[in-house]
């Protein structure tokens, strides 16, 4: 009886053990809490072992370069003419940590960041200015976006700007003057 006993005993707590086992794959990282404290370096690739019971949570971060839709943002611009503009972010997790323990959720908080920073940099600019320099808008959102983004361990690697739709009377009075010259 006490023989059957200690083997059941056995077989929970080895079946416990094999749950422990985790795999990790090439482009993932994952924050160790034990007992809830963060571990201070992030778990790499491969065959990793915690402990069970609840003692280790792991939270797992991709670290793949994410691309981030800014959906169109209706923006005034200096010259007070009424444009929508969109735009693509691609970003990289430099720090696992602390996109987990800096920021609730990183990917949301930067594509809020975004929307808000083409919004500003766009509005301040007139029409003409935005058509022409297009590259030199990117350059500026891209690093004001990096500087603030990188406490929360995200690195913004580049911004483009998909698409400017103006309103049609804009559109119209463009092709009137245009025939013109």
């Amino acid at each position: 009886m006490l023989l059957i006993a200690l083997g059941i005993a056995a077989g929970v707590v080895g079946l416990s053990f094999l749950t422990g086992i985790r795999v990790f794959k090439e482009y993932e990282r994952g924050i160790l809490f034990r007992l809830g404290k963060a571990q201070k370096l992030p778990i790499g690739p491969g065959v990793k072992f915690l402990m069970p019971f609840g003692i280790d949570r792991v939270q797992t971060v991709d670290t793949r370069t994410k691309v981030i839709q800014i959906p169109t943002q209706d923006v005034i611009t200096r010259d007070n003419i009424s444009i929508g503009v969109d735009a693509v972010v691609y970003a990289d997790v430099a720090s696992p940590s602390d996109a987990v323990l800096r920021v609730e959720q990183y990917l949301p908080a930067t594509l809020q960041l975004a929307a808000t920073m083409l919004r500003s940099v766009v509005g301040r600019m007139d029409l003409d200015d935005i058509l022409a320099k297009r590259t030199e808008i990117n350059d500026e959102i891209r690093l004001a976006l990096d500087a603030r983004t990188e406490q929360w361990g995200v690195e913004i690697t580049a911004v483009e700007i998909k698409d400017i739709s103006l309103p049609q009377e804009m559109k119209r009075a463009m092709a009137r003057q245009a025939e013109a010259e």
